[in-house]
C-alpha cells in the first residue's frame, strides 16, 4: 500500500532535543543541569492555587485566558488587546511564524541560539537566515542588519541569547532597531528576562512601546518555575496578536497553567527572591570557573555556557561520571543549567578535576 503523502517541506526538519536526565550511578546523587529549569519546588500559595482548581479540569479551560491577561496586562501596563498567551514561548514562536513566513520567506536570527528556531522555520516552509554570534557568544547585530534582504519577514533576538546566556545592550538594540525596515517584525526573546541585569541589558517592553514591529515573547517556565505546565505570553500591536490568536491551538493553556500563572505574579516578590539566589549561585560559579581558566561566557541567565570546542564531549562525559547532566553542543560547547548548592558544588570540582587532567597530559 503507498505510503500517505506528506509535506516535502518537513524532510530534514531536525527534532528538537530535550535536555538528558542524568545517569543513574551508585551512591552518586545525580543533577539535571540540561534544561534550564528552576531548581526550587513551586510556592505553596501556588500549588494551593492549582489544587483549588482541580475539581473543574472536566470542562475546557477559558479560551481566552481572560484572567491570565488582565493580570498581565496590569503587571506591565499595556492593553489586554495587545496580550497573547500560548504553550510557552516556543509555542507563541511557532504562532509568530505562521502569521509572517512561508514559502520564499526568510527568517532571521543568531546561530547559535535556541534550537527551535530552525525547527519552526521549516515547519512553515521559510528559509533560515542564520548568522553566526560574535566572538563573544553575543548576537552580532551588525551583521544580522547586513543579512537582511528583501526576502525576511521575521526576525528573532534572543536576548539573554540561549545556550550562551550572553545578552546584548541597550547601545546596539537601539541602533539596530532603528535601522530595521517596519514591515519586518523583530521578536525579542526574553525567557531569561528576570536574570538580567537591568542597569546594563534593556526591557524589551520598551521598544514595544517606541516601535510598532516589535513584539516580546516571555515565559512561566523559567523564572517562575511552572515549566510543566507551558505557558508564556506575547506582548506586541493588536495587529499582532490578533493574527496569532487566529492560529492559536484552541484550549492550549490548561485551567491550571491558568490559575497557576495568576497566582505566580499575586506572589512575584517570593520568586523573584529566589531569582536573586539563582543569579548569586550563577555568578558564583562563572567566577570559580573563571579561575579554573576555562573563560565562560559573561551570562544574563539561569546558566552559564563554556565554549569548549572539540573538548566539549570530553567534560560532558567528565559530568555524567559525577552524576551532572548537562547540554553539550559537540564540538561547540556546553551550557549548564544553575542548581542546587550541591550539584553546583560539584560542577566545580569535576570541572577542577578535568582541567588538571588535561593540564597534566600536556593538552
Amino acid at each position: 500500500m503507498p505510503a500517505p503523502r506528506l509535506r516535502t517541506a518537513l524532510e530534514g526538519v531536525p527534532a528538537y532535543k530535550a535536555g538528558q536526565k542524568p545517569t543513574v550511578r551508585p551512591d552518586v546523587v545525580p543533577f539535571k543541569l540540561s534544561s534550564n529549569e528552576n531548581h526550587h519546588e513551586p510556592l505553596p500559595s501556588v500549588v494551593e492555587a492549582i489544587q483549588a482548581a482541580l475539581p473543574e479540569i472536566h470542562r475546557y479551560p477559558d479560551y481566552a485566558s481572560e484572567g491570565l491577561i488582565d493580570a498581565l496586562a496590569a503587571r506591565h501596563s499595556v492593553p489586554a488587546d495587545h496580550i497573547s498567551v500560548g504553550t510557552g514561548s516556543v509555542g507563541l514562536l511557532q504562532q509568530l511564524a505562521q502569521i509572517t513566513s512561508g514559502p520564499g520567506d526568510g527568517i532571521l536570527f543568531g546561530w547559535r541560539s535556541f534550537e527551535a528556531y530552525p525547527i519552526v522555520t521549516q515547519i512553515v516552509g521559510a528559509t533560515a537566515q542564520a548568522v553566526p554570534l560574535d566572538a563573544n557568544a553575543r548576537h552580532d547585530l551588525d551583521a544580522m542588519l547586513a543579512a537582511v534582504d528583501h526576502t525576511t519577514r521575521l526576525i528573532l533576538v534572543c536576548n539573554p541569547n540561549n545556550p550562551t546566556g550572553t545578552a546584548v545592550d541597550r547601545d546596539h538594540l537601539d541602533a539596530f532597531l532603528a535601522a530595521v525596515p517596519r514591515d519586518v517584525l523583530v521578536v525579542l526573546d526574553e525567557a531569561y528576562a528576570e536574570f538580567v541585569d537591568p542597569s546594563r541589558i534593556p526591557d524589551g517592553l520598551d521598544y514595544y512601546r517606541q516601535y510598532d514591529n516589535v513584539a516580546v515573547l516571555r515565559t512561566f517556565s523559567k523564572a517562575y518555575g511552572l515549566a510543566a505546565l507551558r505557558v508564556g505570553y506575547c506582548i506586541a500591536g493588536p495587529e499582532v496578536t490578533e493574527a496569532m490568536r487566529k492560529v492559536q491551538v484552541p484550549f492550549g493553556v490548561s485551567t491550571l497553567a491558568q490559575v497557576a500563572a495568576v497566582a505566580s505574579l499575586q506572589h512575584e516578590d517570593e520568586l523573584l527572591a529566589r531569582v536573586r539566589t539563582i543569579i548569586a549561585q550563577r555568578d558564583a560559579v562563572s567566577d570559580s570557573l573563571t579561575r579554573l581558566g576555562l573563560a565562560p561566557a559573561e551570562s544574563e541567565a539561569n546558566f552559564v555556557w563554556l565554549g569548549l570546542g572539540e573538548d566539549t564531549m570530553s567534560f560532558a562525559a567528565a559530568c555524567d561520571e559525577a552524576g551532572l547532566a548537562v547540554r553539550p553542543f559537540a564540538g561547540e560547547g556546553l551550557r549548564i543549567t544553575i542548581g542546587e548548592e550541591e550539584a553546583n558544588a560539584r560542577l566545580i570540582e569535576v570541572a577542577a578535576e578535568w582541567h588538571a587532567g588535561r593540564a597534566d597530559a600536556g593538552e
